[in-house]
């Protein structure tokens, strides 16, 4: 079976990893206009200030939208099928992620899901993932 591809920090991101792997997810909040934003940058989308702090999110979100994946790349063929969602997160930033812990049929728009992480080796940072919640 062919690994699954591991993710490559940079210094815009090593931060970010450093949190997955410590079960902490974070994301950027911009001091200058108050908007939040996922995938960390160098500056804020918002306003293009360079007034960026990392926050921790609470791992909660809703989902905005999903699709089911069926026919896979070779490295995820053996999850197929599974959902993968693009999450409103409830601190203001969308992300995109696997639902995992549940079958994708039932998957639903508007449900609540919070953020796990995968623990794909000691190769790998943990991978943030979603899974629904009561």
């Amino acid at each position: 079976m062919l690994a699954k591809p591991a993710p490559v920090a940079n210094a815009d991101t090593e931060i970010f990893w450093k949190g997955c792997d410590r079960g902490v997810f974070l994301y950027q909040r911009c001091r200058d206009c108050g908007r939040s934003q996922f995938y960390p940058g160098i500056v804020c989308r918002g306003c293009h200030g360079s007034g960026l702090v990392w926050e921790e999110s609470a791992g909660r979100g809703t989902i905005y939208s999903f699709t089911v994946v069926h026919r896979a790349t070779p490295a995820f063929r053996s999850d197929a099928p599974y959902a993968l969602a693009l999450v409103d997160m409830d601190e203001g930033f969308r992300i995109m992620a696997n639902v995992i812990n549940c079958s994708p049929e039932s998957v639903k728009i508007g449900q609540h899901v919070q953020i796990v992480f995968e623990d794909r080796g000691s190769d790998s940072h943990k991978i943030p993932q979603v899974t629904p919640r009561e």
